[in-house]
Order: C-alpha cells, then structure tokens, then sequence
C-alpha cells in the first residue's frame, strides 16, 4: 500500500486530496474522497457564504467520521469570517490560497487544526514555510481553475527542497496513477487533484460541466483572466483561469480595453448565458488532465484506482528501466 509521513500525520490512508474547488467540492465530495482513504477538502468560498459552509461541513459529517478540510481562496475579503465558521466546526485543515497565510497560522493552531498553503512559486513556498503552515501544495500552471504559470513537475522539486522538512502535496496534471507515481517521484507526499473529482457525481458543479471536462483533450484548456477582469474578482496579479476554451474566451482573450467592469452589456452577457447553461460563453475550469479522464466515477473509485495503477507501475518500472 502506498503511504507517505503525512498519511500518517493526517490520520489517513492514502496520500490523495480532492482540491477545494470553489463551492463545487462540497461535503459529498469531501466525504466520500475521506471514506475511501484519501483526504477531503470541502471548498469553503462560495456564493452561498457562511451559511453554505456550515451546511456543508455539517452534512459531511452525517456522511464520515474521518478527517477533512476546508480550504479557500484566501484573497477575497470574506476569507475572515469563513475561516472562523471552520475553526468553529473544527475540522481538521484549512487550506488557503492566493494570500499570504500568515495571519492564519497561529489561530489555526490554538484551535489544533492544520494550515495548508497553496502556492504556485519558490517564493510563495518560502513564505509559507517561514509562516508556520503544516502543509505545501505547489500547484503548476497545469491545474484547472486558479493558477499560476510554472509547470508542475518543475516547481516540485525545488519546493521540495526548499521547503524541506515540511510535507509537500503536488498539484496541476495528475488524474491517474501515473500522476501519484511521477509525484512521490519527485518527493511529494501526496497529490491534489480538482479536474479528475469533476468528473464524479459527488462533484457539486452542474451535469454539463462535467460533459465539458469529459469532452476537452489536453489541447483544449487555455489560462484566461477574462472573467476575472469583467467580473473585477479579487486574485493576485499572475494569477490566471485555466479553463476549456470556448467562443468568448477567443473573442475577447486580451482586449483589456473592453473587458473591465464597466462594461455592463458584456456582464449581462455572461450573466444571461448562465441561466441558459451556454457553453459558448459560459466559462468552465479545467485542467490539462482533462485528456487523461473518459468517464464519471464515483469518488471513491478514483481514489482507489489512483493507488492501485500507481503501486503497480512502482513495482513495474524499475524493472522495464533498469533490467533484473
């Protein structure tokens, strides 16, 4: 069986995270992703709020007795009041992202809950580390949703060693085993995936999203900061949308003369092509690993077809690379 330091530190049995993706890695998600050994993250920013995260963090328990967590896109000004609402309920970890985590770090852990840290350079990785936080996920440019540029299997290793003895999880690009395989590899200890959890019907998103993923190859994603620039959303500067490429995002990929806030025709635009589920204009996250994923599956079976092809290929390789 695969594990890792921190499986046991976490109290879990696989070194496997579902990705807290914004109001769409919901309590189902986290549980079943924890059931099945790995480690759930409920996606705690979303437009439901406070109440929303209670519920969620709340049916998640009716659901598991194992640990999980919540995680956030820090830099949004409700981050305050969220994280309270999970320091409260006691999960077991919060994840932030896109901030500076420190002023998280020491209430998190008079409360005897973990603080994870999302970053997508060595710098960022550095200020986690001198912040105190348990936990490293250094995310490549590859990952669906927010993200920045340097590719994954680059900016792991130099966190890992940076960063060293601190536990790093990769993210961006892994779906399968072959992912987990490459990660520990490099010296993760563990991998954070959002893209594969989409396709599985815990997945809290809508069914036509999900046909999207399904459908894109590993062409087919594209990082944009259209709908961040129109919609004014909060996200540091490099810090980009991988998404599936669609008519709109051709369209007006670059025109910062017309994309910005005041454009209210093209925010109703956008807004009108939401209620009618328009994925022409509608803007749907996902990652490169979009390629590697033809079907839905439950939760649980992506887990543990993720360790059994990983062990497999462990103690395969060596053998096809280095003879008998």
């Amino acid at each position: 069986m695969i594990t890792t330091p921190l499986c046991q530190v976490l109290g879990i049995e696989h070194p496997i995270f579902n990705a807290s993706m914004s109001g769409t890695a919901t309590g189902a998600l986290a549980a079943a992703v924890s059931n099945a050994g790995g480690f759930g993250m409920i996606g705690g920013t979303s437009a439901g709020g406070a109440d929303w995260l209670h519920e969620q963090i709340a049916h998640a328990r009716t659901l598991t007795r194992r640990p999980f967590g919540v995680g956030f896109i820090s830099s949004f000004p409700d981050t305050p009041e969220l994280v309270a609402v999970a320091l409260a309920e006691g999960v077991t970890a919060i994840n932030h992202s896109f901030a500076d985590p420190s002023p998280y770090v020491a209430p998190a852990h008079a409360a005897g809950v973990k603080v994870f840290a999302q970053v997508q350079t060595l710098a960022g990785a550095m200020q986690a580390a001198e912040a105190g936080v348990d936990v490293i996920i250094a995310q490549g440019g590859e990952a669906g949703g927010h993200g920045g540029s340097i590719g994954t299997y680059a900016l792991l290793p130099a966190i890992v060693d940076a960063v060293a003895p601190i536990p790093v999880v990769a993210a961006g690009g892994v779906a399968d085993g072959r992912g987990l395989a490459a990660a520990l590899m490099l010296g993760a200890q563990g991998v954070w995936l959002g893209t594969r959890f989409v396709a599985s019907p815990e997945w809290g998103g809508a069914a036509w999203e999900q046909q999207m993923v399904l459908g894109a190859t590993s062409d087919d994603t594209v990082q944009t900061n259209v709908y961040d620039r129109l919609f004014d959303r909060p996200f540091p500067v490099g810090i980009d949308d991988r998404m599936v490429r669609n008519a709109f995002i051709s369209q007006w990929q670059g025109n910062v003369t017309e994309v910005d806030p005041s454009n209210h025709a093209l925010q109703e635009q956008v807004r009108r092509a939401e209620a009618q589920d328009d994925a022409t204009i509608v803007g749907v996250s996902a990652g490169v690993s979009s390629g590697l994923i033809t079907a839905m599956q439950p939760a649980a079976d992506i887990v543990h077809a993720i360790v059994r092809d990983a062990e497999d290929l462990l103690r395969q390789r060596p053998r096809q690379v280095l003879g008998p």
